[in-house]
């Protein structure tokens, strides 16, 4: 009875804490709440109707980095949405769990996702010298990335932007870039 117990225990705090951490960090929930953010903040109100899209392209597997692509033709709009998740410090020091987004026009966009594929590419051997201990940082209009090698080779960018400070693994940066490319090279 003990055994039988323990193993429905550990089976459903397994299964609770997997379903709070994927609700929490999903795509589809950064989906969910980029559009409001792209309605009120990018486009924003209007009392004519406005058509646009928007697509998720990639999430960190950490969970607190999402990308998004967006247009509104009808507003000449463009680019690439940053979803930050996770816990954050605010200006006074409190600490909190929540979520924020970053817009980044599509001409900066292009700039800023090339301007780290060119670090990554030329700075390889300065990274993989010492790894974890040689890094590189840079400033793109308000947001620091932090580009460093660990000790088994994996690139690490680190992006801190209003108290947000995420990872954004290799694998879901050069996604992000591959599908922003193709999306812009299929509208232009």
């Amino acid at each position: 009875m003990k055994a039988l117990f323990l193993i429905s225990s550990l089976f459903f705090s397994t299964l609770t804490f997997s379903q709070v951490y994927s609700k929490e960090y999903s795509k589809t929930i950064a989906l969910y709440q980029a559009k409001f953010f792209l309605m009120t903040q990018v486009i924003k109100d209007s009392s004519s109707i406005i058509k646009f899209e928007i697509d998720p392209l990639a999430a960190a597997a950490s969970g607190q980095l999402t990308s998004l692509n967006y247009s509104c033709k009808s507003k000449n709009l463009s680019g690439l949405i940053l979803g930050f998740y996770g816990t954050y410090w605010n200006n006074h020091g409190v600490h909190y769990s929540g979520f924020a987004f970053k817009n980044i026009s599509e001409e900066k966009a292009s700039k800023l996702l090339a301007k780290l594929a060119r670090i990554i590419k030329d700075e390889s051997k300065y990274l993989i010298a010492d790894s974890d201990n040689n890094n590189i940082f840079f400033t793109f209009d308000d947001i620091k990335f932090l580009i460093y090698k660990t000790a088994t080779n994996s690139t690490k960018i680190r992006v801190f932007w209003q108290g947000f400070d995420s990872e954004w693994e290799m694998t879901a940066f050069k996604r992000t870039k591959k599908r922003f490319e193709r999306r812009i090279n299929k509208n232009n």
